[in-house]
């Protein structure tokens, strides 16, 4: 039975290269839900450590939704103008030693409130997977689940959803 974190508990993120080493922490995430294959959190003002000692703080609330059998997570920005998306291509994420953890394969996807969207990166995955050497079966899954995550912008399902945003912030600032 694999590991799973408590609902309304607060952990850390943290987020790896390929190389094993550490490339971003989330000091604490507010877990909302847990089922087979996903966790949702929410967060707002968390504090952000980079690989290289620079901290920051998120400046605006977000509800992130982690697979653990996808190759992605979609962090859903609330802005004033409306939801944006952030998706990071990813190893699906494992709850461990109290933290969720993936690897970061650095293609990312910015959807924007009317669901358009942008490929970014792809100069940083192409030199990663060089100096890193990402192995051939790796490449082809990350450049599949991007056909897998634009699908699911496209029918917005998951955490795409209009309103699925909304409903977990809400729900967020009411337990807080």
């Amino acid at each position: 039975m694999k590991s799973q974190p408590r609902i309304d508990s607060d952990v850390p993120v943290h987020s790896y290269k390929h190389n094993g080493k550490i490339h971003r922490v989330w000091e604490k995430v507010r877990i909302m839900e847990v089922t087979d294959h996903v966790i949702v959190t929410a967060s707002n003002k968390t504090l952000v450590v980079e690989s290289d000692g620079r901290i920051w703080k998120t400046t605006e609330p977000a509800i992130s939704y982690f697979f653990d059998n996808l190759w992605f997570n979609v962090i859903a920005i609330l802005r004033a103008d409306g939801v944006h998306f952030y998706c990071n291509l990813s190893s699906p994420c494992l709850y461990d030693e109290g933290a969720l953890k993936y690897i970061d394969y650095d293609l990312d996807l910015k959807v924007f409130p009317n669901y358009r969207y942008k490929i970014l990166d792809e100069y940083e995955f192409n030199k990663h997977r060089r100096e890193m050497n990402y192995p051939e079966d790796v490449q082809k899954i990350v450049r599949t689940q991007m056909g897998v995550l634009i699908n699911m912008v496209n029918k917005k399902e998951g955490p795409f959803k209009p309103g699925f945003a909304k409903y977990w912030y809400d729900l967020y600032r009411k337990l807080r």
